[in-house]
């Protein structure tokens, strides 16, 4: 349920309705806006007594959403939501893209992925410091030492970081170093760390799941948002399907999709969603297209010799390459690329 004031409520208005809500034993989560406040309210197991909140003063009129997703939707919130990451603004105008290697192997090769990304106009830089891995013989990744070399690079120029976060053991840590912190597809349903990460200050990357629908992914969200955190940004990294002549299959259609059922902003793994380096750049430009609010592209210095994802890793040239195309279309659809 939305409860939505009048334009001139005062605060004194919006917070009696907010502890009105919560004697009823339900949730309120006030939503300032540019015209006017609304409030959400979740926690309801049935019916709530509407017409108790309606006649509060400031009240305008009580919207009942129908999607299972609350938070997220945009029956909650009409406009687009903007994650600032430091002054870096996912799901504006800017078309933002996150670069850099599937995992941190070292100082060196960090550091001359991030200068590469960061003169190719990357704003965020991506590296796995804890890598969940199909084999447990795989490369696991550096661990605190990985996410002290990311912090390096940021110091030195002037990136976000990205980077996952695996488990609740070690989600307060990664917070620690990471602009944002990412949910992986493999933990898209990990309710424990979903709800841990929507304690942080931290925004979160959230990636769909290898099998999951789009309801599934907006779920887990709602998960994230519900325990206070908003600062959610999902990603489309593609899904397992019967193709063979890719590792995943990017579901481009999902991104619409989300635009007009939620108001988080949501970009695309053209990496993950692939696996093909030579299919990243055209599914970039199909991504911008469709209405994505950026990227999340793995670039590596010597691809041939990763220790994890080396072939879909762009070398810094292609990535270059990738980021001179991108800034020309940029435009014609209406978004800027700085």
């Amino acid at each position: 349920m939305l409860v939505v004031m009048e334009t001139a409520a005062p605060k004194e208005a919006v917070d009696n309705v907010c502890r009105l809500i919560e004697q009823m034993g339900l949730t309120a989560h006030p939503m300032p806006g540019a015209q006017r406040t609304a409030i959400g309210v979740t926690g309801n197991k049935s019916q709530v007594d509407a017409d108790r909140i309606l006649t509060q003063p400031g009240v305008r009129e009580i919207i009942h959403v129908t999607k299972p997703y609350k938070l997220v939707s945009r029956e909650f919130y009409p406009d687009n939501s903007v994650v600032d990451v430091g002054g870096v603004k996912v799901g504006g105008k800017e078309f933002i893209v996150m670069a850099g290697p599937c995992s941190v192997e070292s100082r060196e090769q960090t550091l001359v992925v991030a200068d590469a990304v960061c003169k190719a106009g990357a704003k965020i830089l991506r590296g796995g410091a804890y890598k969940p891995r199909t084999s447990p013989y795989s490369f696991q990744g550096l661990k605190e030492e990985g996410l002290k070399i990311l912090a390096e690079a940021r110091e030195k120029y002037g990136l976000k970081i990205v980077t996952e976060a695996i488990d609740t053991d070690t989600i307060e840590m990664v917070a620690d170093y990471a602009d944002i912190v990412q949910i992986g597809a493999r933990n898209m349903q990990n309710y424990s760390l979903l709800r841990k990460a929507g304690r942080l200050s931290t925004p979160v990357l959230l990636k769909r799941g290898l099998s999951a629908t789009v309801e599934e992914l907006l779920m887990s969200a709602e998960y994230i948002m519900a325990e206070g955190n908003r600062d959610v940004i999902l990603c489309e990294r593609g899904v397992r399907t019967f193709a063979d002549h890719t590792r995943n299959t990017l579901d481009l259609s999902a991104i619409p999709f989300v635009k007009k059922a939620s108001h988080l902003p949501i970009i695309s793994d053209p990496s993950h969603g692939t696996g093909r380096k030579d299919k990243v750049l055209p599914l970039s430009r199909a991504s911008m297209a469709v209405g994505a609010d950026g990227l999340l592209i793995e670039v590596h210095n010597d691809p041939a010799n990763a220790l994890s994802d080396g072939p879909q890793a762009l070398t810094p040239d292609m990535f270059d390459e990738m980021m001179v195309e991108l800034r020309a279309m940029a435009p014609v659809l209406g978004r800027t690329m700085e």
